[in-house]
Parts: C-alpha cells; sequence; structure tokens
C-alpha cells in the first residue's frame, strides 16, 4: 500500500520511499510501526520541499516487517513501481529508501521506471546486487556511529557500484547513527538534494 504525500500536476518526477524492517518478521507492517513512522515523518517533512520541484513524493507500507529473504519484500516494491508507472507513464522514479528499504531499492532498481536509488543509513552486503544499476545513479548517506547496519559495507557496496551505475555517491554523515533521530533536519536534507540530483542527472542525460 503507497501513500502519496506530494502530487505535482504533471510531475516530472516520483520519489518512492521505502521504509526500513527487521531481518525477519512476518508481523503485518501498522501504523504504528516505528520503521513505518521514521519515513511517514520524513515524507510529511519534506513533502513540500519535493512538490516544488515538480516532483511528486509516496510512501511503500510493506506487507511485513521482515526482509525475510527478501522474495516478498521485492515484490512489494515491484508492484508499487508497476502502480505509479500505470498512474504517470514513463515518468522517472528515484527510490528512497531508509535501512532495509534501501536494500530493497538496490533490488528492484532494474524497474523500467527507475533512474536512480538513494540509500540512507543502508543495509547493504555482499549478497545484494549491483547488476541492477546500469543506467542508474547511487547515493548512499550513512553515518559513522550506525550500530545497526554498517558504515564499512556501505562503502564496499559503493565501490562494487562503481563502473556499473550511471554515477555513485557516498555521502559520510560524520557521528550520526540509525534512526534518523538526531540532526533530523541534516537526513531530511540529504534525503531531498539527493533525490533531485538524481533527477536533474537523469534529465542532463536524457537532453544530451
Amino acid at each position: 500500500m503507497t501513500t502519496t504525500y506530494a502530487s505535482p500536476e504533471s510531475p516530472r518526477g516520483i520519489v518512492l520511499m521505502l521504509h526500513g524492517g527487521k531481518p525477519r518478521s512476518r508481523q503485518a507492517v501498522g501504523g504504528r510501526s516505528a520503521s513505518w513512522r521514521r519515513s511517514d515523518w520524513m515524507a510529511r517533512t519534506i513533502a513540500d520541499r519535493v512538490e516544488q520541484r515538480q516532483v511528486g513524493l509516496s510512501l511503500l507500507r510493506f506487507g511485513e516487517r521482515g526482509w525475510n529473504r527478501g522474495t516478498d519484500r521485492v515484490a512489494d516494491a515491484r508492484s508499487a513501481l508497476d502502480e505509479v508507472r500505470g498512474t504517470y507513464g514513463d515518468v522517472p522514479v528515484v527510490l528512497l529508501g531508509h535501512s532495509m528499504g534501501a536494500r530493497v531499492a538496490v533490488h528492484v532498481a532494474d524497474h523500467p521506471s527507475v533512474v536512480g536509488v538513494v540509500g540512507l543509513a543502508p543495509w547493504w552486503s555482499a549478497d545484494d546486487p549491483v547488476d541492477t544499476l546500469p543506467g542508474r545513479s547511487l547515493v548512499a548517506a550513512h553515518g559513522r556511529r550506525d550500530r545497526i547496519t554498517s558504515f564499512a559495507e556501505t562503502t564496499r557496496y559503493v565501490e562494487r557500484a562503481k563502473g556499473i551505475a550511471l554515477a555513485v555517491q557516498l555521502v559520510d554523515m560524520g557521528q550520526l547513527g540509525h534512526y534518523m533521530l538526531t540532526d533530523v533536519e541534516q537526513w531530511n536534507t540529504v534525503a531531498v538534494t539527493s533525490s533531485i540530483q538524481l533527477l536533474d542527472l537523469h534529465e542532463h542525460a536524457q537532453g544530451s
């Protein structure tokens, strides 16, 4: 299920947010889920800034809280992307994922609507693909005090993506942790500027 926060007339792009979760859980994602609420809070905060750039903003609520080897979460995201494509046509989409959401994002980045991935405190590992990224751009923002996901693993993933993705950037968030509860505005700014940057980069590539 997706919730729309910004819906400009004739959007030039869509940011689809993917929230975090747990390695394993079959519990349904309800309105009290902390992972979903963090992304909902961000979406509400950044919606006006995104819409001012003629970009739509939606948040997918996963069916279950757990990654659970990924199959169902990937299916959730592909279904949401198909829904966006059915509504807006071939409008470019940037996936903005936190933690598990960033992991899901790189698994579905090969969807024809996707032009880039922004991962906030991403949960990436050597098992996650980079072969979904040709022609797409990647931004990863990670704090060095994160004790839930690994700055070092993110760095390794970014290195693997170089030469495959159209453009790759690692944003060092310094001494910030995982849950985006400290220096919230810094996280929000990175989310907005990176997402818009990837849409601008796509437009430039299309026009060149």
